[in-house]
């Protein structure tokens, strides 16, 4: 019944719109990290730039391993860029790095909606961790039981803790992204012709976020179709 019940088809606009934005978003990267931008700025001189303007001259930028694990970290207020964003300079890089720049500048300024997600981070890995063993462990024991109607509904109660998570991070991103895109033209570190790239790049990054939040919801759907069915 759990690996095999019909309502596995849910989940499969969701799985296909998640391949989808991946491929969108692995396309605009290599497509603009092979266009130098016209400023000859890399990602770490980009992301400098705008931080020193915003008032974080302390804000460290430092390289981290790994393809795209670009991020700002804000409980140690250091922003951390891959290779190929911090040496780089190209649309692509400037703009990670911007989209990063934002991030920084969200903190800075008090952004409710990323303090909220930041805060909601510890607690939504604890329930994403305990949902589906308590979700399963419920159906095996029976919604006639009250023991396992609890376990069940508690396991709801936290993966819509998860649907919130993925639910406040889409705007947070799109923020950022906004705020990298208004941050490399007041600060001419990219060229009119260059916004258009610019924001194909960051676009088809947002598209993972909004996949994310797609594929918890219909699993959320998921779940409740199948309480009501067990």
């Amino acid at each position: 019944m759990y690996i095999y019940d019909w309502t596995y088809i849910l989940l499969i606009p969701a799985i296909i719109f998640a391949f989808y934005a991946q491929a969108k978003v692995n396309s605009a990267y290599n497509r603009y990290a092979k266009v130098a931008n016209r400023t000859r700025m890399t990602g770490a001189q980009a992301a400098r730039m705008i931080l020193d303007n915003n008032g974080m001259q302390s804000v460290p930028i430092e390289i981290t391993s790994g393809k795209l694990s670009d991020h700002y970290g804000p409980s140690k207020r250091v922003m951390r860029l891959s290779p190929e964003v911090y040496k780089t300079a190209s649309v692509a890089a400037i703009s990670i790095a911007a989209h990063e720049s934002g991030h920084a500048i969200q903190h800075n300024t008090g952004y409710s909606p990323l303090s909220i997600r930041n805060a909601m981070v510890p607690v939504v890995n604890i329930a994403s961790t305990l949902s589906w063993p308590l979700l399963i462990i419920g159906l095996i024991v029976g919604a006639s039981s009250p023991s396992g109607d609890l376990l069940f509904n508690l396991g709801v109660l936290f993966f819509l803790g998860v649907v919130l998570f993925h639910a406040v991070t889409l705007p947070v991103e799109l923020n950022a992204s906004s705020r990298a895109v208004d941050q490399m033209q007041a600060l001419r570190i990219i060229y009119p012709d260059e916004v258009a790239g610019s924001k194909k790049v960051l676009s088809a990054a947002a598209m993972t976020y909004i996949a994310a939040l797609a594929m918890a919801i219909a699993n959320l759907i998921r779940i409740l179709i199948l309480r009501r069915d067990s």
